[in-house]
This record gives C-alpha cells, sequence and structure tokens, in this order.
C-alpha cells in the first residue's frame, strides 16, 4: 500500500499536505497512540571487560580524576544529562563466572579473580594485561553498582549466574540486595558494605545467553534450569521481573522450544522478559559470514561497508516482529515481553581509544545513524519491548563514553540518545514513513536499504518526532502531516557532520555535536530537509 493509498483507507476525511515537491512524505496520526515509551528502553550495559569498569566509571575515592565516591565525576554528570533509564551488570559473558560473594565486603580484603575475557582472541599483541583487565580486583561490587545507578537516575537490572553457581546463590543474592534492613544476615552485611536500605532490585536475568557462552545449553535444557533457578526467590516488597536468555539474532528455534517447555510445565508466568541480542558485525557485503572475518575497521569504512553495517542493524525490526509472533504461539496473552539488553554495532579492533580497552572502537556519525534508527524502532514497538540497552557504557562496542585516565569524551551516540530522551514516558503514535530507498552497490551487484526512517511519541500537546536518514550522500525534503491536530510551533536539532566518518576523540571532542536547526510549518504540517548521515529530533506543539 502506498502513501496515498493508506491514507484513504486510514485516514479518511483527513486534510494532508499535498505539495507536489517532496519526494519524502512523514504521516503522523495523533489519534492513533500506542504503548507508553518504556525509559528501560533507553538502557545501558556495563561488563567488565577491558576498560568498562576500571578506568571507565571506576577511578577509585583516591584517584586524582574527580569522583563522587570512587565513581568518574564527568561521566556520571553526563549520564545524568540523557536520564538512562536501566543499567545492565555484570555482563555478558562475564556474568556466567561472577561470583557477587566476591563484591562484598572490605574493598582492600576482596579476593581477586581471573576475568573471562583473559585470553579473548581480539586482544592485540604484546598488550601488557597485567591489571583489572586480566584480574578482577573486584572493587566495584553490588553496592558500589547499585550507587552508581542510584546517582544517575537508572534502574540496576544483574544478570545471575546460571553457568557456574547454583540456584541457591542465586536468591541469596536476592536477598542480599532486597531484603529488609536487619532482618537477615545478609542485610547486616548490605549495611555494613555501605546500604542499610534494601537496594530494591528488580529486574533479573536468568543466566545470559546460556545458547553460548552462558553454558552451551539446548533451549529445553535451558528451560529446565531456568524453572530450577526460579522455583522458589524471595520478593520482599517489590516482585520481580525476571528475564530469561533468549536468542541469537533469528534463532528462532531457541525461542520456538523454550516457550514450548515452558508452556507445558506451566511456569510461563514467572518470565517477565525475554532477552534478544542482536549486533551489527558484517560489513564484507555478503562474502562471509565468519565472525572475525567479516568484520571491518569502524572508522575507515567505504560505501558499501557502510550501507552494510545500517542494513544489519535495520534488521532488528523484523527480528522483534518474528520471536513476538513465535512468543505469541505459547503466550497468547503476551504477559512475557521482549528485553533487547544486547545491541549496537561491533568492528574489528585496531581502533581502541587506548590498548587496555579491549573491544573497544571509534564512533562515528554511522553509528549514530545506527543508534537514532534502532531506538525509533524500540519507540514504535513499546507495546512488545519493555527494556533494552545498548553495548557498552564506555570504551567498548558502540560506547556513549571513551574514558582513559584523565581524559574523556562524548561520542555522537551519546548525543543520539540526548536527543531521544524527550520520548521517554511518552505515548507511542502510529507515523508512516513514505521515502526512496537508499541504494548501493553489494559486492558488485545492486543493493537497497530503507530510506528515511523515524518515530514520533506524544506528551500532553508536545510531539516529539525523531527521523534518521541513512544516505551517505542525499539530503530528503519532507512533508510532515500532522492527522488529528495542527501544528502550532516547531523547533529542531539535528546531529551530523559533512563525513559520515567523522567521529569525536580525546583530543578534538566536539567534532561532532547536535546543533539546531529551522524547521518550517506549512499548512496541517511542516516541512524540513534532513542531511545525509543525519539523525533530528523535531518538537512540535500541537494544537
Amino acid at each position: 500500500m502506498n502513501r496515498r493509498q493508506f491514507l484513504g483507507a486510514a485516514a479518511a476525511g483527513l486534510t494532508p499536505l499535498r505539495s507536489q515537491t517532496p519526494e519524502s512524505h512523514i504521516d503522523v496520526l495523533l489519534h492513533e497512540t500506542g504503548a507508553a515509551i518504556a525509559p528501560e528502553i533507553y538502557g545501558h550495559f556495563v561488563e567488565n571487560l577491558g576498560g568498562v569498569i576500571y578506568d571507565g566509571i571506576w577511578v577509585g575515592e583516591r584517584s586524582s580524576i574527580p569522583n563522587v565516591n570512587g565513581l568518574r565525576k564527568s561521566l556520571v554528570e553526563a549520564l545524568q544529562r540523557v536520564k538512562p533509564g536501566m543499567i545492565r551488570w555484570p555482563g555478558g559473558c562475564f556474568a556466567d563466572q561472577y561470583d557477587w560473594r566476591d563484591g562484598i565486603g572490605p574493598r582492600d580484603k576482596r579476593p581477586r579473580r581471573t576475568n573471562f575475557w583473559l585470553d579473548a582472541q581480539e586482544w592485540a599483541k604484546g598488550v601488557r594485561r597485567e591489571g583489572p583487565q586480566r584480574y578482577d580486583p573486584n572493587q566495584v561490587g553490588t553496592v558500589e553498582f547499585a550507587n552508581f545507578c542510584k546517582l544517575v537516575g537508572a534502574q540496576p537490572y544483574f544478570a545471575a549466574n546460571l553457568r557456574s553457581l547454583n540456584a541457591q546463590d542465586f536468591w541469596r543474592w536476592v536477598e542480599y540486595c532486597n531484603s529488609p534492613a536487619k532482618s537477615t544476615t545478609l542485610a547486616d552485611q548490605r549495611a555494613a558494605d555501605g546500604h542499610a536500605d534494601p537496594i530494591g532490585v528488580r529486574y533479573w536475568g536468568v543466566g545470559n545467553e546460556s545458547w553460548g557462552c552462558g553454558g552451551n545449553f539446548d533451549p529445553e535444557d535451558y528451560a529446565t534450569e531456568f524453572n530450577r533457578y526460579t522455583a522458589w526467590i524471595p520478593n520482599y516488597a517489590a516482585p520481580l521481573s525476571l528475564v530469561g536468555s533468549g536468542p541469537d539474532g533469528g534463532n528462532v528455534d531457541w525461542t520456538r522450544r523454550f516457550f514450548a517447555k515452558i508452556a507445558k510445565l506451566n511456569t510461563l508466568g514467572r518470565l517477565w522478559g525475554w532477552a534478544l541480542h542482536h549486533y551489527a558485525w558484517n560489513a564484507s557485503g555478503g562474502r562471509t559470514s565468519d565472525w572475525m572475518a567479516g568484520k571491518r575497521d569502524a572508522v575507515s569504512f567505504d560505501a558499501e561497508q557502510y550501507y552494510e553495517i545500517l542494513r544489519d542493524a535495520d534488521e532488528m525490526e523484523n527480528l522483534i516482529a518474528t520471536h513476538w509472533a513465535v512468543m505469541g504461539e505459547y503466550d497468547r496473552q503476551h504477559r512475557s515481553k521482549l528485553v533487547v539488553d544486547e545491541w549496537g554495532a561491533w568492528y574489528a579492533s585496531g581502533t581502541e581509544p587506548f590498548p587496555e580497552a579491549l573491544i573497544g572502537q571509534q564512533n562515528t556519525m554511522r553509528d549514530a545513524v545506527l543508534a537514532g534508527l534502532t531506538l525509533d524502532t524500540f519507540n514504535r514497538h513499546a507495546d512488545k519491548v519493555a527494556m533494552a540497552s545498548v553495548a557498552q557504557l564506555v570504551n567498548c562496542l558502540q560506547s556513549l563514553f571513551l574514558a582513559h585516565e584523565d581524559k574523556f569524551c562524548l561520542t555522537p551516540t551519546y548525543h543520539v540518545f540526548g536527543l531521544y530522551a524527550a520520548h521517554q514516558g511518552g505515548k507511542s503514535v502510529r507515523t508512516v514513513v513514505a521515502s526512496p530507498a537508499t541504494h548501493y552497490v553489494r559486492n558488485g551487484a545492486a543493493a537497497a536499504m530503507r530510506g528515511l526512517n523515524g518515530s514520533a511519541s506524544l506528551k500532553e500537546s508536545t510531539l516529539t518526532l525523531t527521523v534518521t536518514n541513512p544516505s551517505m550522500d542525499q539530503p530528503r525534503e519532507v512533508e510532515i502531516s500532522l492527522h488529528g491536530g495542527i501544528p502550532r510551533s516547531v523547533t529542531g536539532v539535528v546531529l551530523a557532520a559533512g563525513d559520515p566518518h567523522a567521529h569525536n576523540t580525546f583530543e578534538q571532542p566536539k567534532v561532532v555535536e547536535p546543533k539546531p536547526v529551522n524547521a518550517y510549518i506549512k499548512g496541517t504540517g511542516v516541512v524540513h530537509q534532513f542531511p545525509p548521515a543525519s539523525v533530528t529530533r523535531l518538537t512540535i506543539e500541537v494544537g
């Protein structure tokens, strides 16, 4: 169905803009509101991997680097500004080797443990790995991480160790976190660690990537373990939201077989969320499907590699729809929601901000577009996606921050989260985008991906519309029609650069920054030109 056919069927009686000039159109149906966009969709991921925690978040209370109780002050203040809904910890693959008891008690007496990522093949040759990247000092444990979440205004989301600890260890960790003050021995220990009141952790992952590093289970065996670990957990004052270890990308078989098993055992009611992981990584143009060989550089990319990463990321739309349909075969009321708790770009090693930043990579305008189109997808599916976390917060994969010693900078992805924060808590509004496809050459043949992408949300009379233009070189003139309201005023902010390779560094931290932009009211809508490789937010007051 094309745009005009859609409007004839879905918006009969309304008068859209009818300019003959723009080739792209966005129709916002103000009366077709959906679910509220959960703040937890705007979540983040922290793992003891490379420079994420130590040197990234944690510098120590005695550091000359400005800090708040050991937490890097510049990162804390910047994160507060983008209103993080949730932060997931301690992993990732690290979670299923982690014993939470190692992170309690006096910090100077905590044990040092071998880090899961000790022998990762991504380490550059000759990198000295004698510090926390290799041997975890456990300076950041449960209370330290909970304090970090509280300081930045985020809900903590803990991933429990299902591979190497037992079910009792899981519920004891819940007891340590949530039991009332002075009620249990573990509550006393929590108080001794500096947190007398319950932490109140609601979100718990029951393992991580249990099809892989989290135990190499098959779905039926994982379902058995999920049932065993969740058979009894103390709730205290707040019911828990338990998240199952879901599929790797498009592995529908994992979802179907897990749901079939727990439906048969009548334990679906325990599953609040179903985790989905999807990384955009294969930039080879289909020449290989090998995990390592398919990756390309984060900064030095050609047009094919640029579009391949974005097209791979845009597969998120299909993944959500496909897994949601399979979940509905067993959970007709859809009591369980999707939790996309790992997403983002994953490139080849070589652009790390410093040698110890394992799987660290630079972050360009391509990654900003990737973040925008992914968050727009979550917004449109706010009825299905309850939580999500980009991987990872700092110095790893698609980070919001780069930080090392006294150096610190914001990435383009950070600025996208800043632009999109206005969506949190708003009602998702049905938005129809009609735009020419983006064409490129893939392995010598013609290929295409979607053109403009966007989402809208409404809070009282304020409409927030976000749009990404993935084209490397084509601006898009767009007429935006509002159905069910009239624009009274419009303001805009754009994140763009003359070159999609543009990125921020410690030496040049402001190469990519958002800037105000003009948009114009025309009749019952708005006209705006979206520049190439850009992410834009328009704020429209509706009458």
